[in-house]
């Protein structure tokens, strides 16, 4: 048995939500911190997306979490703050470049957006990418980008 929470904390579509504090917060200390209902670790939920930093989206190995820092963070501050380069478009990919030295090898990186949720999603390729078409085609086992059903 345990006592109800102190604090529950939802977003507009009544998903867990909260930024830079607890989304569920209990007499005895424990809480859960959340962001639009992912279950975040401690050390993104306490702070607030605006402090969020760009370089953790190249050390985080989760997917979902790296999704909801590139929420959070914002599509224009992660160019901005790792001097990403656009290299090349295709559909709704984008292939880029940052510059930042962060790590031992050039970090190029294929972004996203989904044409059903807006989402944008960003992975890492190898650095010998040429072109988007390239880098769509590593990151889906070499299917061809031309060979996808068109999204609507």
């Amino acid at each position: 048995m345990c006592d109800r929470p102190l604090h529950l904390s939802f977003d507009n579509q009544n998903r867990l939500h909260a930024e830079g504090k607890p989304a569920i917060e209990f007499t005895d200390g424990f809480s859960l911190y959340s962001y639009h209902g992912v279950t975040l670790p401690e050390k993104y939920g306490k702070i607030h997306p605006h402090q969020w930093q760009t370089k953790w989206l190249l050390t985080e190995k989760n997917a979902e979490l790296r999704r909801v820092l590139i929420q959070g963070i914002g599509y224009a501050r992660i160019c901005q703050e790792l001097q990403a380069i656009e290299l090349d478009t295709w559909a709704e990919y984008t292939l880029l470049k940052i510059n930042a030295d962060v790590d031992e090898e050039p970090i190029y990186l294929l972004k996203m957006t989904c044409p059903s949720t807006g989402f944008i999603h960003a992975l890492r390729v190898p650095p010998d990418t040429i072109s988007a078409p390239e880098a769509i085609r590593w990151v889906n086992w070499r299917i061809s980008p031309d060979e996808f059903s068109i999204q609507t």
